[in-house]
C-alpha cells in the first residue's frame, strides 16, 4: 500500500485496486480510518478527534490530487506524492 503523504506522525496511503467509493488511509498511532475522497467523511474507522481535523484541513486542500491517485491506484500505477498539511 504506497504512502502517498505523513504529517504530525498521520500517514496517508491508498491501495491499489480498491473497491469504491474512492477512498484514502489515515493511520495515526494504533487508529486508522478510511476517508471518502469526494465527501471527506470516515467510511470505516476512526481517528482520534485532533488527528480527523488535520486530515479533514489537509483532504479538502489535496482533493483533487487524491482523485488523481485514485485513478492511479484503480491502473496499478504508483500514485504521486502529496504535500503534507504544514
Amino acid at each position: 500500500m504506497p504512502t502517498i503523504s505523513i504529517f504530525y506522525g498521520i500517514i496517508i496511503r491508498m491501495f491499489f485496486d480498491e473497491h469504491a467509493p474512492p477512498h484514502f488511509h489515515a493511520e495515526y498511532g494504533e487508529f486508522k480510518a478510511s476517508f471518502n475522497i469526494l465527501t471527506l467523511e470516515i467510511v470505516e474507522g476512526r481517528l482520534p478527534r485532533r488527528a480527523q481535523e488535520l486530515v479533514l484541513d489537509w483532504g479538502e486542500l489535496h482533493q483533487n490530487e487524491l482523485r488523481e491517485d485514485w485513478e492511479l491506484c484503480r491502473q496499478h500505477q504508483e500514485p504521486k506524492k502529496i504535500e503534507p498539511l504544514k
